[in-house]
């Protein structure tokens, strides 16, 4: 097959694939199917933001629920006690989340392999046991919930699940859109040398401290926008809700079973683990405990062992025998 009709036809798969994104919530109906679509959507976006960090640089960060909660709580803060927009909030969560990168960034990177892994975790957990103790700032343990204005779009509420959908699927294509750039910049290019072998790409004149601090905080920058979304979805926030150590683990998780370092890994490990997880809850969760947490484990392992280069490894290697095939005119 020429390069020319490749590139076409790729171009028309991933136009089809937009429009039929677009569309489902005009098509499907139902409140339950469009908060499963809400949720692949979120989690694929937190997966985009950690792959950043953890899949092209390759540094095992499992405290990203640190700026996610940042975020969360920033917007919440400036909403309830100063009537300032969460779109606005949204932002400035961000802003906030990338400030403490900074010292967080430069005392985690002193370390390597799972003792940074070690040193992330214990940042979010530490952010969460403060945020536990500041009641008066932060409602402390017993949390709050987000006013019900109603359909109030400039202060993100609405009466449907779609326009949340909506909401949700343009953070993705701006971590998407953020990665794809990235991806071909000297940014990735150095991101994926400090991956492989960090000490080799200092070698040759990478400045992998700044680019690791870089990097770091475009990741967690997107990740606290997340999480000001999450929790103007559900109207309530608490320090075990924002600061959640399953949300890192889920980044992580999703990356590595769809495909690390590549830019639709995240996407693809989410619709597969997000789907199977909701349903089996939603079939099965009264009557068999933790089945998903089973389900998850069997398919991690299944990933490590027969296709360490996650489901997209897989799906390249069919697109690509397929992409050989003669093309008659």
């Amino acid at each position: 097959m020429t390069t020319q009709r490749l590139h076409t036809r790729n171009l028309i798969l991933l136009a089809i694939g937009i429009a039929v994104v677009i569309a489902l919530p005009l098509v499907v109906t139902s409140s339950f199917a469009i908060d499963i679509f809400i949720r692949i959507l979120l989690f694929s976006f937190i997966g985009v933001a950690w792959n950043l960090m953890g899949g092209y640089a390759k540094q095992l960060s499992l405290g990203h629920a640190a700026y996610f909660g940042l975020g969360a709580y920033t917007s919440t803060i400036l909403q309830i006690d100063f009537g300032i927009s969460p779109w606005i909030g949204m932002i400035a969560g961000g802003v906030v989340a990338m400030l403490a990168s900074l010292p967080i960034g430069w005392l985690c990177f002193r370390l390597r392999g799972p003792y940074f892994t070690i040193a992330t975790i214990a940042t979010a957990q530490a952010l969460m046991l403060i945020f536990l103790k500041f009641r008066d700032l932060a409602w402390g343990a017993e949390g709050t919930t987000i006013p019900n204005l109603g359909s109030a779009p400039l202060m993100m509420q609405f009466e449907t699940k779609a326009s949340y959908y909506y909401v949700v699927l343009g953070l993705l294509l701006l971590g998407l859109a953020i990665t794809w750039a990235i991806e071909r910049s000297w940014m990735g290019y150095y991101l994926v040398a400090i991956g492989e072998d960090e000490d080799a790409a200092e070698a040759i004149g990478v400045n992998a401290p700044k680019i690791k601090r870089d990097i770091y905080l475009i990741s967690s920058f997107l990740t606290a926008l997340a999480g000001t979304f999450y929790i103007q979805y559900i109207y309530f926030i608490d320090p075990p809700t924002a600061f959640s150590f399953n949300i890192s683990i889920e980044a992580a998780l999703v990356s590595i079973v769809g495909g690390i370092g590549t830019l639709w890994g995240p996407v693809i490990g989410t619709v597969l683990l997000e789907t199977t997880s909701t349903l089996l809850q939603s079939w099965l969760g009264s009557s068999i405990g933790g089945v998903q947490l089973t389900v998850y484990s069997l398919i991690l392992m299944a990933v490590i062992l027969w296709r360490p280069t996650g489901l997209i490894g897989l799906f390249g290697e069919a697109w690509r025998r397929i992409s050989r095939k003669p093309v008659r005119a």
